[in-house]
């Protein structure tokens, strides 16, 4: 196969993208602006001089870690001024395989949230060793750095996540808790609610400005069981629920009148859900859909 061929290009290009695709998606939480990322990688790959590419896949993957570096500290500026909680937008990945086709790490909401309050260079390092598996020589190359700075850099990654992170119960118990949360907010069960929350539960919701979502997050066991007990009787009208997968974990998806409007899931540990997600920016929503 020639580089210097389009034809050439466009293959190798098709086979490397689901690693760009997964690369991009884990710096930006964002299916949108990765695909807008990866574009970009195409377009520079049409015009680069492929003769002297003797390695395809580092450079291409060089490129979209740059761009993602670059695109992280924007994206960054922009949160700053976004309306409300910003939350990483769910994907499916049974459905996507360009992100199911790599490790799952630095994948699940959780690690997402954690990336992000990372600076995009650690976040960078931490993301190509631990779900793509870059020997560390490679990553010095591709962040223009040293081997022993890039250890730093995914060292602290680890230690920053595992500060952070309480140990996440299995896929099969979160999904029953998803389930009891949601039946219990739906009938504004208080007791319910309070005996599903950890002591210490945060309920963010991500409208974006776009949607009608609390602009703070909901802090502790008692206030988050009332404000979804305050709403219950008006928000659930007319509302269908269907269980699906995002980001390997189980999500409710609601639907009012055919049209899904928010995405919820939670991340619970041994302690209960210690936190509860809405996404409802409708420009956030589109990447997932319901799994029987």
């Amino acid at each position: 196969m020639e580089l210097d061929d389009l034809d050439g290009a466009v293959a190798v290009f098709n086979e490397v993208r689901p690693r760009l695709m997964g690369i991009a998606y884990r710096m930006l939480g964002s299916h949108t602006e990765a695909e807008d990322l990866v574009q970009e990688v195409w377009l520079r790959w049409q015009a680069a001089d492929r003769s002297t590419v003797q390695n395809p896949v580092a450079y291409l993957s060089t490129a979209v870690t740059r761009l993602a570096i670059n695109a992280s500290q924007s994206a960054r500026a922009r949160r700053e001024t976004y309306i409300g909680p910003w939350l990483p937008e769910p994907v499916d990945t049974s459905a996507d395989p360009y992100l199911g086709a790599e490790r799952g790490e630095a994948l699940s909401f959780a690690v997402l949230l954690v990336l992000e309050r990372l600076s995009p260079t650690e976040r960078a390092a931490y993301i190509l060793r631990e779900a793509f598996d870059y020997p560390y020589d490679e990553l010095a190359t591709m962040l223009q750095s040293t081997e022993p700075a890039v250890r730093q850099l995914v060292s602290r990654a680890r230690k920053r996540i595992r500060a952070e992170r309480r140990t996440e119960v299995s896929g099969s118990q979160q999904k029953k808790l998803l389930s009891a949360f949601v039946e219990a907010a739906r009938s504004g069960d208080l007791a319910v609610l309070e005996q599903l929350l950890a002591k210490d539960a945060i309920s963010y919701s991500d409208g974006g400005g776009a949607a009608r979502a609390s602009r703070f997050p909901v802090v502790g066991r008692d206030r988050v069981a009332k404000y979804h007990r305050a709403f219950h009787d008006r928000f659930w009208v007319g509302v269908t629920v269907e269980f699906g997968r995002a980001n390997g974990r189980a999500v409710a998806m609601l639907e009012r009148d055919g049209v899904m409007f928010a995405v919820c899931t939670v991340i619970a540990s041994d302690d209960g859900i210690d936190e509860v997600l809405w996404m409802m920016n409708p420009a956030k929503i589109t990447a997932v859909s319901a799994v029987a």
